[in-house]
């Protein structure tokens, strides 16, 4: 199936997300100005998503007063605790102090969760060595186990690439291939099949990264990006406004390097980021394409370019023999390397919850079990959804209005993990400033709790946080 979406030649940053939400891709300052092989027998399904327009309650907009009141008061209260910086050398055990960015139990070794009344047993069998389920919109970590431990990627780092290459070129821009773009590539990496001196258009080149997760993709856009050294920074720089703090970036497609590492938290943050944007949706959520093949002489001595198929190397979206196409999958990544061994970050949709479920290198090494175990907690996930305590949050960039008193902290302590905006606490707000009082009597009104009101305005807006609409998959057969 092709992909013939075209974004605005501009940008492709949806524009249906919460007003109040800052830009998901790093800050213009950051940015110059530029504009294995997978398989399966399903049948095409188009990537076709729509928009979620920002809902406009009254206590919607109370709560953007407040928190604006809140936020100028926080220049006198005590700093947030920044995350440990850890060393960028992958552990062969869990390490006793992991970040605590987004909870601190996220930070505690060993399996996570708060089973409330009527919730399932999590699965036995799981064997990755650490693993994530958290709802995409809300952002509320269901339950983890050694989300933030350091590993290897593989090309699950490719969500990030992504996440940050992908707005800074029309799809429709053509590049003629030269062999410097192709240098550097590490042995046995993956590849799509681009060839020095024949012409792709950026449409093409990011078919090859998603679908057949091509180093030689990765490294073709990474040289019109100004280098893969340049590119490198680039995504270091966003994982580090998305606050992936876990994440060390060496090469940008995935390939096994020394002290790259990041971790199943920080996958789950650059896959949500990149979910906020069309183009990305539609290239994860494709099942197979038709790529440019070379150019060659057909018997009349005239020039001509046959295509050929490449399907997506994401099992639970294009099927195996051992495992189904999953029910609601719409994406993402999916990564094999020699140290990473099997990772896989995963997004589903199912009676109007979205989930985002990452595994990292399982123990098992059976034919395709990172996505068997994935499919497991999706499938866990779907029934415990609403009869568990949450255990953290996937934190918002910087810069949005909720950053700060997030890092580290625990959304138990703070505010209600479960019922509506009106329960958690935005009543009050919206009484505050609906009884005439001036900006200086409002202020004066809450200085007294500034602390634990911002940490309260900011789950509040980190929950409404929502995804456009994900495509519903066919069922599993």
């Amino acid at each position: 199936m092709n992909q013939d979406h075209t974004p605005n030649a501009s940008r492709n940053q949806d524009t249906g997300r919460l007003s109040f939400m800052g830009p998901v891709s790093p800050s213009a300052v950051r940015f110059r100005a530029r504009g294995g092989v997978g398989g399966g027998t399903s049948p095409s399904v188009p990537g076709t998503f729509s928009s979620v327009s920002a809902p406009k309650s009254p206590a919607g907009r109370s709560l953007l007063v407040a928190s604006a009141a809140l936020l100028s008061l926080s220049l006198t209260a005590p700093a947030a605790l920044a995350a440990p910086t850890p060393s960028t050398s992958p552990s062969a055990t869990p390490p006793a102090r992991m970040s605590s960015v987004g909870g601190t139990r996220l930070g505690q070794p060993g399996t996570q969760v708060g089973l409330g009344a009527g919730a399932p047993v999590l699965p036995k069998d799981i064997t990755a060595r650490s693993w994530i389920v958290s709802d995409a919109e809300s952002g509320e970590v269901l339950a983890a186990h050694d989300a933030h431990w350091r590993l290897p990627p593989a090309s699950t780092l490719k969500m990030l690439f992504a996440d940050t290459v992908l707005p800074r070129f029309p799809k429709s821009t053509p590049h003629k291939v030269a062999a410097t773009d192709l240098a550097g590539m590490g042995a046995g990496s993956s590849l799509v099949g681009i060839k020095e001196g024949q012409t792709y258009t950026v449409h093409d080149l990011w078919l090859g990264v998603f679908l057949r997760s091509g180093n030689d993709a990765v490294h073709v856009l990474s040289a019109m990006n100004g280098g893969v050294e340049q590119t490198v920074e680039d995504m270091q720089a966003h994982a580090d406004d998305l606050q992936a703090l876990d994440t060390h970036v060496v090469s940008p497609d995935g390939y096994d390097a020394p002290g790259q590492v990041s971790s199943a938290y920080d996958l789950s943050l650059f896959a949500r980021s990149g979910l906020q944007k069309k183009d990305f949706r539609e290239y994860c959520s494709t099942v197979r394409a038709a790529f440019p093949g070379e150019t060659t002489k057909n018997a009349k001595g005239k020039s001509v370019r046959e295509s050929f198929e490449i399907q997506n190397t994401n099992r639970l979206l294009s099927g195996d023999t051992d495992v189904p196409v999953y029910q609601g999958i719409a994406g993402v990544k999916n990564g094999n390397t020699t140290n990473a061994g099997a990772t896989f970050t995963g997004v589903a949709e199912r009676g109007g919850k979205v989930l985002l479920v990452t595994v990292m290198n399982p123990e098992k090494k059976e034919h395709n079990e990172v996505y068997k175990e994935a499919a497991q907690l999706f499938d866990w996930g779907f029934q415990a959804a609403g009869k568990v305590t949450p255990v953290g949050e996937l934190v918002p960039p910087k810069g949005t209005a909720d950053t700060g008193a997030r890092t580290g902290a625990s959304p138990s302590a703070s505010a209600p993990a479960t019922g509506s905006d009106k329960d958690s606490g935005s009543a009050p707000v919206a009484a505050a400033s609906a009884d005439g009082s001036s900006g200086v009597g409002i202020a004066l009104g809450i200085a007294g709790g500034v602390v634990v009101l911002l940490v309260g305005a900011a789950y509040l807006v980190n929950r409404r946080w929502p995804l456009p609409d994900l495509v519903r998959r066919r069922p599993r057969p």
